[in-house]
């Protein structure tokens, strides 16, 4: 399976959602392409919905890593939202559940980002 993503704005806060597996950087050169141009229109916060994201490893997490310091760097933000159980895990192994702020849903990351 491929690695897709779209993007939809609501209030200001940008929605990201992943789709698929995300186990090569090569895959995501789109997506942080489009997260950059946001940042440089000064669109600074950023929900990634891992709804469809059935599988992510060291890489994936690598590219969610660069996003996050991409944001902070510009002043924003990036909350992450619906993540399954085997993604939480690798998220709780890794210890980048203190780096990031992970919700269960996409309204408590809304929330979150106002």
């Amino acid at each position: 399976m491929t690695f897709e993503h779209s993007i939809s704005e609501e209030d200001g806060i940008q929605t990201v959602y992943f789709k698929g597996q995300l186990i090569e950087r090569t895959q995501s050169v789109d997506l942080v392409a489009d997260v950059v141009k946001l940042l440089e229109q000064k669109q600074l916060k950023f929900i990634f919905d891992l709804t469809d994201l059935r599988y992510m490893n060291s890489s994936g997490l690598n590219v969610l890593i660069n996003l996050l310091t991409k944001a902070r760097r510009e002043g924003g933000e990036v909350v992450i939202a619906n993540v399954n159980s085997k993604i939480r895990e690798l998220l709780i192994i890794t210890k980048l559940t203190s780096m990031f702020t992970v919700t269960d849903s996409h309204e408590v990351a809304v929330a979150k980002l106002k």
